[in-house]
């Protein structure tokens, strides 16, 4: 029999359409405002509570998640695939993606995948299939191929932090690598440095080669030649900052700069300074990158790029909440800023 159709049906199929955005746009407040007011919570005015509880009744819009995900073909979740979630980085971008799905009436499905690709497939074979209506992927290890077979199945994603550059159909949102290596290197040689080491992440990493772009770029701008003994490779962890730290300053002349490609090595190089009786900074200058809260728990406080960790994390939240209303993909590549902060790390060198 075929479903009976009418004045009535249409409106409330439009009323079931209206989205928390629609109302907060309506009500000229932010997202956040409206889920407070929708599920009850005190910390809203009076004046605001009344306006957006009126547009809601006018709007017909359902504070309930169940019901509007069946009226809009949509479960109302999203996966997030991290590699870890403990360490402060990755936690810091859940963060912000988590406080932003919340604004949108939406709940994460977790997906650890302990840099295990194979996992990692798995994981977003079971998202894909109804599970979830997006996903937000840290970190990937899929390649492009892989990925551009999600978009295909007209899965939408937003990747954040990509290991690999994306190809330009593919989504993603990072930092300004480059941009903040250059700001690192700057700060070092505006203290009179010149002979300034690397201890960078894993080579191939899209930050790696971003972030040593930079440090070669501020190089060359004061004239100076990279040397290959200055540069070592690590992996992005303390351990590798202490064994990749020793190394430049076991070297005959070591450097009187460490510019470090993240807060663990640079940690960790602290650490190799002071098993061989070097001072930070008199002795050895140390900077970092990513800005996480060891940064200014290790003593001397870290000098670092702070990257907008928890900001990712919300950009990604709205690209991909973008894509799930309009029903379109518009792939979109976004870099947020960086900037420097100064701590006890770095100091100018002595003539």
């Amino acid at each position: 029999m075929a479903a009976m159709s009418g004045p009535g049906n249409g409106e409330n199929a439009r009323r079931a359409r209206v989205t928390i955005r629609e109302i907060a746009d309506l009500a000229g407040v932010s997202i956040a405002t409206v889920s407070r007011v929708v599920n009850g919570r005190d910390d809203v005015s009076e004046e605001t509570r009344e306006a957006v509880q009126r547009i809601v009744r006018e709007r017909g819009y359902s504070a309930n998640r169940s019901a509007r995900g069946l009226s809009a073909g949509r479960t109302g979740f999203v996966g997030v695939t991290v590699p870890m979630v403990n360490p402060p980085y990755f936690s810091s971008i859940l963060s912000g993606a988590a406080e932003a799905l919340d604004e949108l009436d939406m709940r994460i499905v977790l997906c650890p995948t302990l840099h295990q690709h194979d996992r990692e497939v798995s994981l977003l074979e079971r998202l894909m299939h109804g599970t979830t209506d997006g996903a937000l992927l840290i970190l990937p290890e899929e390649t492009n191929d892989e990925l551009e077979v999600l978009l295909h199945h007209g899965y939408r994603f937003v990747v954040v932090d990509p290991l690999k550059r994306l190809e330009h159909r593919i989504p993603g949102v990072s930092s300004a690598n480059t941009a903040g290596a250059d700001q690192a290197m700057r700060h070092l040689l505006d203290l009179g440095h010149r002979r300034i080491g690397a201890i960078t992440g894993p080579s191939g990493w899209f930050a790696t080669e971003e972030r040593r772009r930079g440090y070669h770029a501020a190089l060359a701008a004061h004239g100076i030649m990279p040397l290959p003994e200055f540069e070592v490779e690590g992996d992005f962890q303390i351990s590798g900052g202490v064994t990749s730290g020793g190394q430049l300053l076991d070297l005959p002349e070591r450097p009187t700069a460490i510019f470090a490609f993240n807060d663990n090595l640079a940690i960790g190089a602290m650490q190799a300074a002071r098993a061989r009786g070097l001072r930070v900074p008199e002795d050895v200058s140390i900077v970092g990158f990513d800005d996480t809260e060891l940064a200014e728990v290790v003593t001397p406080g870290l000098t670092t790029v702070r990257q907008p960790l928890a900001e990712m994390g919300r950009m990604a939240v709205s690209l991909l909440g973008r894509a799930l209303e309009n029903h379109r993909f518009e792939p979109v590549h976004v870099e947020l800023a960086t900037r420097l902060v100064v701590r006890s790390s770095t100091q100018r060198l002595d003539p």
